[in-house]
């Protein structure tokens, strides 16, 4: 167990994923290292519950050394779709283990395994990184965030429609970040995840037509399932003139889904992960409170 005087970075802390963290840990007592681009995001950490800021990049060795001086224990998350993610998650760990790390949790992503999607692809390799590294580990696999739905709120609400781009028939398991948040700060703080990769997923494989439904309920109005011009949202192809990552990403995903279960998660916690109509109901009154 990570005893309350030790220090625990936390990758990204001003992030919307990882700034979920720092707060979990905080109120475990620790000692919390918030890692910032920008120190002018520094003050928002420490509201959060971090005790310290470093300044840093993830591909700038010498700062994530300086970062990493004197912890006990990382975090890490990458930012979505990093350009080398692979590489950059490689250095981290390294960084980490020269600088005498004792615990990485890694936030990953379900089924790293599929070659197809970058996103996923590239976080094998770390994971491979972190397993040789001979640091205790906990790999955590969360399905879809509901926090993505978030940025498109206000737009569903405007037209009643909720739109992707890919087929409206393919089914996502889905997870609250902030039940991941618990885990991680568990896996951090306590023993019992030790060397274990947690598939996270909350109960329900939806398909659009199902989550505007759900939200439908939660507006009391008629929500439809639409579908953006996948060309107009993935942007322009590769160098190399193939499809870019998100347009790959989106042809994917018309003849698959992204699967889970929820039992790991509801072990760990030891209770009923939440739920995405409890999420939306929290969204819906969130947004109307700013708007």
């Amino acid at each position: 167990m990570t005893a309350t005087n030790s220090t625990i970075l936390a990758v990204g802390a001003a992030g919307k994923f990882a700034g979920l963290v720092v707060p979990e840990l905080a109120r475990r007592g620790v000692n919390v290292r918030g890692l910032v681009r920008d120190a002018k995001q520094g003050e928002e950490v420490r509201k959060h519950g971090a005790s310290e800021i470093a300044v840093g990049d993830l591909r700038d060795r010498a700062s994530l050394d300086a970062a990493l001086n004197g912890v006990d224990a990382v975090f890490y998350i990458a930012p979505a779709f990093l350009l080398g993610e692979a590489e950059v998650g490689q250095v981290m760990v390294e960084a980490a283990k020269q600088a005498g790390v004792r615990r990485f949790v890694f936030s990953s992503v379900i089924h790293p395994i599929i070659s197809a999607l970058v996103n996923h692809r590239d976080k094998a390799p770390v994971e491979e990184a972190i397993i040789e590294s001979g640091m205790e580990y906990a790999l955590l696999h969360p399905a879809m965030f509901f926090q993505n739905y978030a940025e498109g709120w206000d737009k569903v609400v405007q037209t009643g429609v909720y739109a992707e781009p890919w087929s409206a028939q393919t089914r996502f398991s889905r997870v609250d970040y902030r039940d991941v948040a618990e885990v991680a700060a568990i896996a951090l703080t306590e023993d019992r995840l030790n060397y274990g990769t947690y598939e996270l997923c909350a109960e329900g494989n939806d398909n659009r037509h199902d989550v505007a439904a759900m939200m439908g309920e939660v507006l009391g109005r008629n929500i439809e399932a639409g579908e953006i011009d996948p060309t107009k949202a993935a942007g322009a192809p590769a160098s190399d003139g193939k499809p870019s990552p998100m347009m790959r990403m989106f042809q994917w995903y018309d003849n698959h889904g992204l699967l889970g279960n929820a039992l790991t998660l509801r072990a760990i916690l030891n209770r009923e992960p939440c739920t995405l109509r409890t999420y939306f109901q929290e969204l819906a009154v969130e947004k109307q409170l700013v708007n």
